[in-house]
């Protein structure tokens, strides 16, 4: 059974997708154990608290020092001992340590075709707002592994997303979670708990 510590900031649809994937028999051999969360007003917990999972606010913001805050962060991670722990939405920077720990542990959502509008500063309606002023056709989203660059790890899973006259960039970012994150994410989590998934020579392979 894989243990998973999701981590978010915001109202945690990914999460709820996560949940309803487990609780339908979509995502097996895994459970969520943990979830964390940097905004003790985050939606994402009370989707937790209803389904009576483990939840936590860490905040940054409640220590002097980042290093005091990765420390503690790092601490609670540990406790729950997960076996993978998934990014859904989390706007925090990974400390480096964890990265180290648990290398090729740790998977994340990011709402474009990496290596489209992604990296720095490309976070929420901001994708989607670049994707728009760019005019690109397709868009989509991407799961990848997490290392010490800014979604620079191996990708998993990628899906595709038209683009469609009138779109703004609040419409986009609805499809393109409706039609690919919400389905490639709970997808990533089943192939890593069943063993299908690899990662060598810096990229991931499925096997049938």
């Amino acid at each position: 059974m894989l243990d998973v510590v999701v981590l978010v900031s915001g109202g945690g649809t990914n999460l709820q997708a996560i949940i309803d994937a487990v609780e339908s028999g979509d995502i097996t051999n895994a459970r969520i154990t943990g979830v964390i969360s940097n905004n003790r007003n985050a939606y994402a917990l009370e989707r937790a608290r209803k389904h009576g999972i483990s939840g936590r606010c860490i905040s940054p913001k409640d220590f002097a020092s980042r290093e005091e805050f990765n420390e503690n962060f790092m601490a609670a991670v540990d406790e729950w001992k997960p076996d993978l722990i998934v990014l859904a939405g989390f706007l925090v920077v990974i400390p480096p340590a964890m990265t180290e720990r648990y290398r090729n542990r740790i998977i994340n959502i990011h709402p474009s075709l990496i290596p489209s509008f992604c990296g720095t500063g490309f976070y929420g309606l901001r994708v989607h707002e670049a994707a728009l002023a760019r005019g690109v056709k397709v868009v989509g989203a991407t799961v990848h592994f997490v290392d010490e660059g800014t979604d620079t790890g191996p990708i998993l899973l990628q899906k595709a997303v038209e683009v469609e006259d009138g779109d703004t960039p609040g419409i986009l970012q609805k499809r393109v979670m409706e039609q690919a994150e919400w389905k490639i994410l709970p997808r990533a989590i089943d192939l890593i708990a069943n063993g299908k998934v690899t990662v060598r020579d810096g990229k991931a392979f499925v096997s049938p």
